[in-house]
């Protein structure tokens, strides 16, 4: 039997003639799409939400229960309307999955393929690992974690950035889980960040009053046998020591203050043209906006020009953002744990009282800047909550409901010489209500603000960024890993293009002539870009074979060497020279380590098998690779299915104890389990062993997307190293 890896290198011969790739540079225009709500110089559009006693939203209002306000001159509503996203409880039967087996392994959640107009709420989780604490980034991470397995809806388009990562936006947002999951394992405590272990914890517990200010721990003795004299000299030099330690916390936290505004202003800018209601939620152990001189408040103007700037762009591209405090409840007062407010009280050390309530101010002032950032913008601050998750929740119940209120601009609201910032106000006329909109908006025109016309490969490179499938040209992927002696770990993806999509242009002596642009980017767990290929090619054909194209399509194939493991996200788009048309696929490829001693699958192939004693026609490609692309296949077809096994104990010496067995998946429910049964091999296996199975289609089954899960156990291994599953999807038409 011929290995995946062996079979993947006959292929990428059969088809060197349709691909040949080159490396060029890359550029990260912004896609396009439709906005919520608008700022123009022709309308202004604003969001409320407005919520009764117990903070619940408030249906059935119309316009004349509002009043809006710019700059303090009320202004006539001329758009008005409320939308209604729905309850997180709706759920058609088909999204509710079956309950999994005890003991059984459950197969990978298969992402929605959305349409930007399907698009209800697309949301990005910002990690603020510039100002977490080592404790705040595990609870963070659990919250997360939650989010993307019971809250996260199937209209929801979702992101997960860090701040100091220095990745990219648009390409994180996705309907894939597996990609979510993936950024919420990178999410680690960053060491040069401003929060230290832990804000308000103690270096040393065993040090008798030891006290913690900014990111360092000092030891000071409340020994009442000392000297008064002795007492004061150590309270001034300690507080001398304070005050130079303040201003060095002073200047760490502006520092990485700023990366923390500038890191959500880019995520900001990137969701400008993106569709749904747009949200950002901030994590973090929060910021300050202002210095202290001499014991006096005073706005620091670097924090409040980018506070500033971040809040306009919010504003401009309808994004509200909502801050978590993911501290929980802090009792800033206490050294220690063990601590009581009484102990305090009791201890009579002014430099120890002096500390805390240092470290009280500091509390609050960090917990300022995350309710300035939100109320500026529409949202709301989650503080002094415990339960993240159920923050969270509160948040993504806020985004279902809202007001839209519009009004004509005057030329004033524009003029940049008058007026700086257009202050907004929004008025319910309704007693015992609470509204909240978006604080304001530069005077700036949006026609200084829109991009130039894209130029092909600006078009390109939007598509490849945007979370969106452009759907012109008809493309399947179809990303494998594979490990070979010669060449190392490598992914090889299979690119099924619809030759219908193309124009064929005429050529003397009958040839049809279709050139088009392929660019394909590998992007890691964090959005980086791992890789680019791209080439510019030219298909002439005629007679059959140019039919046969047009008919089947034809595939291309892209192979990329994996330097290291980890989660990565393949992304082609194709463009056609004459018409313009844009295609894109996408796909989602976990790279495990092969040289750790753990049981590994490579990736899956599926094929329609040919009935017996049918004579194969004569074919620019044969059938089966475009269904290793394609997956695409017929009521009735039975399909083989082919994968590796590696690092299964006893393989090099044929003695392997290995069981086999897949399952078949329709939207989260088990459809059909294969018996469990042992895997013979032949010889010793110097690098894999191969496993393949075939499996019927019934002609009573749905049209729709399917999932086949393949589960390997190694019966002479234990624990998580016994079990290995991989899965496909695929598709059945009738």
């Amino acid at each position: 039997m011929k290995s995946l890896a062996s079979l993947l290198i006959v292929l990428l011969l059969v088809l060197s003639s349709v691909a040949t790739w080159a490396q060029t540079p890359v550029q990260h225009p912004k896609p396009g799409g439709e906005e919520v709500v608008k700022i123009t110089t022709s309308l202004i559009q604003v969001d409320a939400t407005v919520l009764d006693k117990k903070g619940k939203p408030v249906k059935g209002l119309t316009a004349d229960d509002f009043e809006i306000y710019e700059n303090g001159k009320k202004q006539p509503i001329t758009n008005f309307s409320f939308v209604e996203l729905g309850s997180e409880k709706e759920k058609t039967t088909e999204q509710i999955a079956a309950k999994p087996v005890k003991g059984a392994v459950a197969p990978p959640p298969v992402p929605v393929k959305l349409r930007p107009e399907q698009v209800h709420r697309t949301v990005a989780l910002v990690v603020d690992d510039l100002g977490l604490s080592v404790m705040s980034v595990d609870v963070v991470k659990t919250a997360l974690k939650k989010f993307v397995d019971e809250q996260m809806l199937p209209g929801d388009v979702v992101a997960i950035i860090r701040t100091g990562s220095g990745a990219g936006a648009l390409q994180q947002f996705t309907t894939d889980k597996r990609i979510l999951h993936a950024a919420i394992d990178r999410v680690r405590w960053n060491p040069h960040g401003r929060a230290g272990v832990n804000l308000f914890a103690v270096a040393d517990p065993s040090i008798e009053g030891a006290a913690r200010v900014g990111s360092q721990s000092y030891a000071v003795t409340g020994e009442a046998a000392l000297p008064q004299e002795t007492l004061e000299h150590q309270q001034n030099a300690y507080t001398d020591m304070l005050g130079s330690q303040r201003q060095a916390d002073q200047y760490n936290q502006e520092i990485f203050s700023v990366g923390t505004l500038g890191a959500v202003n880019y995520v900001v800018r990137g969701m400008r043209d993106l569709p749904g209601r747009k949200a950002v939620v901030l994590f973090s152990d929060g910021f300050v906006l202002y210095d202290l001189d001499n014991g006096k408040k005073k706005p620091n103007p670097r924090l409040v020009d980018n506070f500033q700037r971040l809040t306009e762009m919010a504003n401009r591209n309808s994004v509200i953002i909502y801050t978590m405090d993911a501290r929980g409840v802090v009792n800033a007062l206490m050294a220690n744990a063990e601590d009581t407010f009484e102990d305090f009280v009791q201890s009579g050390r002014p430099i120890v009282q002096e500390v805390a309530i240092s470290r009280s101010v500091e509390l609050y002032e960090s917990q300022e800047g995350l309710r300035a950032l939100a109320e500026q913008t529409g949202g709301f601050a989650v503080i002094n909550n415990n339960n993240l998750a159920k923050g969270i929740q509160r948040i993504m119940n806020d985004q279902n409901s809202y007001y839209v209120l519009g009004y004509q601009p005057s030329s004033e609201s524009f003029d940049a010489k008058k007026l700086r910032f257009n202050k907004l106000e929004v008025k319910v006329l309704r007693p015992d209500l609470h509204v909240r909109y978006r604080s304001g908006f530069f005077s700036v025109r949006d026609e200084d603000r829109t991009p130039p016309v894209k130029t092909p490969r600006q078009q390109i490179y939007a598509a490849l960024t945007s979370p969106f499938y452009s759907n012109d040209i008809d493309l399947r992927l179809t990303s494998l890993l594979a490990d070979d002696t010669k060449t190392g770990v490598f992914m090889r993806s299979l690119l099924y293009v619809n030759g219908a999509d193309l124009k064929f242009t005429e050529e003397p002596g009958g040839w049809r002539k279709a050139s088009f642009e392929i660019v394909a980017m590998i992007f890691g767990d964090n959005g980086s870009i791992v890789d680019e290929v791209s080439r510019t090619e030219t298909i002439k054909a005629r007679a059959e074979t140019l039919q046969e194209i047009i008919d089947n399509g034809f595939v291309s194939t892209i192979t990329v060497p994996i330097k290291k493991p980890g989660a990565y996200q393949m992304r082609v788009v194709m463009r056609d020279s004459a018409t313009g048309r844009i295609g894109s696929a996408s796909q989602f490829v976990e790279v495990p380590n092969l040289k750790k001693d753990r049981l590994t699958l490579s990736g899956i192939l599926l094929q329609r098998l040919q009935k017996a004693g049918s004579p194969a026609p004569r074919q620019f490609q044969p059938d089966e690779q475009r269904d290793f692309a394609r997956r695409r296949f017929h009521l009735g077809d039975n399909i083989r299915f082919d994968l590796s096994i590696y690092n299964a104990r006893g393989a090099k010496t044929a003695q392997p104890n290995l069981t086999v067995q897949y399952r078949i998946f329709r939207h989260g429910k088990e459809i059909f389990m294969a018996p469990e049964k042992p895997l013979a091999v032949s010889a010793a296996a110097v690098d894999s062993i191969d496993s393949t199975g075939v499996f019927k289609l019934g002609r009573n089954m749905a049209p729709g997307d399917y999932v086949l899960q393949v589960i390997v156990k190694d019966l002479q291994a234990s624990g998580k190293r016994a079990v290995a599953t991989q899965w496909a999807d695929f598709e059945i038409t009738n």
